[in-house]
Formats: structure tokens, C-alpha cells, sequence
């Protein structure tokens, strides 16, 4: 029993030393996002758009990844579009925020791919997640403020 304590203290410790917040997700510094991350999304925004990632992954509303998110935007399907912001190279996303413009989808960037491919259940790390569209109020919450946060185009 003592083992399985001081392992999981080890573990906490861990992830504390290298970065992580108190809920397991990794957190990037400024210096290794893209220059094209903008908008970005601040802590607490960060936390609801995880929060409603994993939300929806459960429900299967979401689409993960460069090509089902592009070819999910030329369908005509709607959503919230969340794009990490230390993605290297950068040209693997350059396309997405410009078909958001074009198709009226507003997007918003977080800072760890890691974070976002942990919020979608995933084990992978992921570049980017179209969020489908949801009738729940977490979506609407999130929506609304994706929306003021993005810069008008």
C-alpha cells in the first residue's frame, strides 16, 4: 500500500518539475509557439476549450487531425475550430485558418499539441480539432467567447 502512495507522489512530482498543471495537461512556453499563433487563447479559455474537447470527444463530435479537419471544412460542417500553436513545421496548418475564414468558422489557437491530443482522448499529440456543432451550453459558452477573442476578418 506505502508503494503505491509514494509512487503516485513521484509521479505528481514529476509532472510538476517538468512543466504540467495541476490536471495533468502540459503547458508550453511563449518561445516555442508559432508566430502565426494568433488568436491564442489565454489559461482559462484554454481550460474550457480542453474541457468541451473532451466533452465532445466522448460524444464523438469532434474531428482530429490535418485532412479530416480540412475535408470536414469543404463538407460545409460547422464547428469550433482549435488549432495548436507549437506545431513544427508550421506549414502543416498554415491552410486551416484561412478556410475558417472563408467558411465562417471561427478558430482559436492553444498552446500545446500534447494538451490537445490529451483533452481528445487520444494518445497521440494532435495539430488540430474541429469541435461539430453541439446544443449543449458549454459549446454555446465557448463559442461566444472564441468569437470575441478572434480578430475580425
Amino acid at each position: 500500500m506505502g508503494s503505491d502512495k509514494s509512487a503516485k507522489k513521484e509521479k505528481k512530482a514529476k509532472r510538476e518539475s517538468t512543466g504540467g498543471g495541476e490536471d495533468g495537461i502540459p503547458e508550453v512556453k511563449a518561445e516555442y509557439l508559432a508566430p502565426i499563433a494568433s488568436p491564442l487563447a489565454d489559461d482559462k479559455l484554454s481550460k474550457k476549450v480542453y474541457k468541451l474537447v473532451k466533452k465532445s470527444a466522448k460524444e464523438k463530435k469532434v474531428k482530429r487531425g490535418v485532412k479530416e479537419c480540412i475535408k470536414a471544412i469543404r463538407k460545409k460542417q460547422k464547428g469550433i475550430m482549435v488549432i495548436a500553436g507549437n506545431i513544427s513545421p508550421i506549414d502543416v496548418v498554415t491552410p486551416i485558418p484561412v478556410l475558417c475564414e472563408d467558411n465562417d468558422i471561427p478558430y482559436v489557437f492553444v498552446s500545446s499539441k500534447e494538451a490537445l491530443g490529451q483533452a481528445g482522448s487520444t494518445k497521440r499529440p494532435t495539430s488540430c480539432m474541429l469541435i461539430l456543432k453541439g446544443g449543449d451550453e458549454d459549446y454555446d459558452e465557448v463559442l461566444k467567447k472564441v468569437k470575441t477573442v478572434q480578430v475580425a476578418y
